[in-house]
């Protein structure tokens, strides 16, 4: 599976502004940041990110997600706090 193809697969079902994907074979990082996190509960944003990979999932081509959201103010956030020195 394609990272790329996630990106994609995420962006167009969530209207992200940004989203990051990288795998080691079938384990998958995502990083995902939009407006459409904002005021959802940490089980709400996951929910909403493996709802359109659901299929990958259960066919086997996705084993193991790493999933972190973020709104566009908690991302600059993030970036910010973690820069290197």
């Amino acid at each position: 599976m394609d990272t790329k193809e996630i990106e994609q697969i995420l962006k167009d079902s969530l209207s992200l502004t940004e989203v990051y994907v990288s795998a080691e074979g079938s384990h998958f990082k995502i990083v995902a940041v939009g407006e459409c996190f904002d005021g959802m509960s940490r089980i709400k944003q996951q929910q909403a990110i493996y709802a359109p990979l659901m299929d990958k999932i259960t066919s086997g081509e996705m084993h193991a997600l790493s999933i972190k959201t973020f709104t566009p103010t908690q991302w600059q956030r993030e970036k910010i706090f973690n820069m290197p020195a």
